[in-house]
């Protein structure tokens, strides 16, 4: 794939879309390409996590320590607090078939960052959106458990 193909990716990911096209131009350039067959493991519960992926091609299962999982196909950002925080994966990820990924750096999503304040002020805000709706959930399930 080429730059131009990466970037139309990343644009096609509602978090990293938020950056604009020089910030994702950047990312793809800096960003590194990996390839898995069924199988191959992308990452597993418990290892460090300094980076995200996006899905080129392909599809990955991703399942939580509780047995919770998700289908991740192409367009699909996995392991996305990874690209702003140090952590722990709280799942492991497995190819389904042969598929391709989008390597984004935590060290590069940072430079990419700090280099385009106006992003990081709207990336900052959709968390902050997204907080305030993820506790709202948490109130009015815990409101419908105690009825």
């Amino acid at each position: 794939m080429s730059i131009d193909d990466d970037v139309a990716l990343l644009e096609r990911v509602p978090t990293l879309r938020l950056l604009g096209e020089a910030s994702l131009r950047m990312l793809a350039i800096g960003s590194e390409q990996r390839d898995f067959v069924r199988g191959d493991v992308l990452f597993n519960l418990g290892e460090d996590a300094d980076a995200g992926f996006v899905v080129q091609r392909g599809a990955f299962r991703v399942e939580d320590g509780a047995g919770a999982e998700m289908i991740a196909g192409p367009g699909t950002l996995i392991g996305e607090l990874a690209l702003v925080v140090p952590m722990k994966r709280p799942s492991s990820a497995i190819a389904l078939e042969h598929s391709s990924v989008i390597r984004v750096a935590r060290s590069l999503f940072q430079r990419v960052l700090e280099s385009d304040p106006a992003a990081a002020l709207r990336l900052r805000d959709e968390f902050a959106i997204r907080s305030s709706q993820i506790a709202s959930d948490i109130l009015m399930a815990g409101s419908k458990l105690n009825s």
